[in-house]
């Protein structure tokens, strides 16, 4: 017998475009809900791993993303109930525009997925040298999509009183939507990289940019009102797990699985993490700036990240290169995205400077100006490798600065063929030397319910070959 419906007071933040302010209203949000006593289960729209570390760090436990594309509407539904089971309510922030997704029906989009929810949205809008012109804008969201729930407006930022004044009255005017706050131009201690914030990890004042923001909000935004809609969003059926998260059978104790986790390589999404020990993995964690060698792991998970702005520290790090390149020449498995991929290049090549790293793939990787590879891929297995089936078809994500510069291909396999996004050559996109794949796209476990089994089956044969 299915639960039964349960209250869920949800809201997503989103706006009219990427850059406009909508992470820090949003981290503002979930840190005043919480100072209001309530627990606040957080969300991020679409690939992403930085909002969701800032995102997690406001509400005070982990952020999960919710993508239609990589892990499909039903595992949306399920992930979206099972994360917020025991919390007050759910803040999702959404990505670039409201309605912008992959094509021009908006597939995929905020929008979309806030349909898929349920839920009212809040819609952040950007008030830079502009008036009446706002409520156009407003009105054009509010009539664009009628089965959307377009809840109300948060000014951001306003100039001052008369301008703010303007701007309500139009909206009110022309929409009746509640203009739910006007912010000032905050300026806050949240400096930004590759189009988003730099990671709480390399910031050393996060409970400060935090509590400002919480501030800011509780001051400018009606939080009253917020939580009235929030409340009147319907109740929610679904109860989940998502699919991939657990085994089908409880797993008994299994291999070890090194994670190396520190400023450099930080991209795992918690699923991940969390799907290889629920299947049995004994997650090992390390740092290939701090520790002086690999430890002792059946099988090993290098995550992506920012390589290129610590190159220095992990070329001068010779000994756990040299322990990584050795277990990689041993057969150990190792799975390698995107920044984990750089790391095991040759050397990262950053404004003319050659950083040497791990060189287990003939690979040098040259930073760029501009992205190489920058949204959802498709791809499919099409070599024999330790992790996946051949015949796989998965989806993915990239975003990377970097480009490829082959040495030679000695020794090397090539097993995805990328048929949407970058490829390393052509249209191959996983590089296999002995039993380290390495590729720039990232995966989520709740899209490719494969991967954490395959992950754990990989480390065991492993385990049972050198025991």
């Amino acid at each position: 017998m299915s639960p039964s419906p349960r209250d869920l007071p949800r809201l997503v933040v989103a706006a009219l475009r990427g850059g406009s302010g909508k992470t820090t209203l949003t981290l503002g949000l979930i840190q005043a809900l919480a100072g209001r006593g309530l627990a606040v289960a957080p969300f991020k729209k679409g690939p992403d791993y930085i909002d969701p570390f800032w995102l997690g760090a406001a509400a005070g436990h982990a952020c999960r993303n919710l993508d239609p594309f990589l892990l499909g509407r039903r595992q949306v539904l399920d992930s979206f109930g099972y994360h917020s089971r025991g919390r007050d309510v759910a803040v999702v922030e959404g990505n670039r525009g409201l309605f912008d997704g992959l094509d021009a029906a908006g597939s995929y989009s905020t929008a979309e997925l806030a349909k898929l929810l349920s839920a009212p949205v809040a819609l952040v809008v950007d008030c830079s040298m502009a008036s009446r012109t706002v409520a156009a804008v407003v009105l054009g969201c509010q009539r664009f999509d009628p089965e959307l729930n377009l809840a109300g407006v948060i000014l951001n930022p306003v100039a001052n009183r008369r301008q703010e004044g303007v701007i309500r009255r139009a909206i009110a005017d022309s929409t009746g939507l509640p203009v739910l706050g006007a912010v000032p131009r905050l300026d806050l201690d949240m400096p930004e990289r590759h189009m988003g914030l730099v990671p709480p990890q390399e910031h050393h004042r996060v409970a400060e940019a935090l509590a400002t923001a919480a501030k800011s909000v509780a001051a400018h935004v009606d939080l009253e009102a917020l939580l009235a809609i929030m409340k009147a969003a319907p109740p929610w059926p679904h109860p989940g797990p998502p699919q991939g998260l657990f085994p089908p059978a409880p797993a008994s104790p299994g291999p070890a699985i090194g994670v190396v986790r520190d400023p450099a390589f930080g991209f795992y999404y918690p699923e991940n993490l969390e799907a290889l020990a629920n299947h049995g993995a004994r997650l090992v964690f390390c740092s290939a700036l701090g520790d002086e060698r690999l430890p002792r792991v059946d099988a090993l998970y290098l995550g992506g990240g920012f390589p290129e702005t610590h190159a220095r520290e992990l070329s001068a790090n010779q000994s756990f290169r040299a322990s990584l390149r050795a277990a990689a020449e041993a057969g150990l498995p190792i799975y390698a995205e995107c920044g984990g991929l750089m790391y095991l290049g040759r050397n990262i090549v950053a404004d003319g400077q050659a950083w040497p790293m791990a060189g287990v793939f003939p690979l040098d990787f040259i930073m760029e100006k501009k992205p190489q590879g920058h949204g959802y891929t498709n791809c499919r297995v099409i070599g024999q490798n330790p992790f996946l089936p051949l015949g796989c078809e998965f989806r993915a994500h990239e975003f990377h600065y970097s480009n490829p510069r082959w040495l030679c291909q000695e020794g090397c396999e090539m097993v995805f063929e990328v048929l949407r996004g970058r490829a390393l050559q052509g249209q191959d996109g996983g590089i296999l030397y002995k039993n380290t794949l390495g590729t720039y796209h990232h995966v989520h476990a709740l899209g490719l319910k494969e991967w954490a089994p395959g992950m754990v089956a990989a480390a065991s044969r492993r385990r049972s070959q050198v025991s």
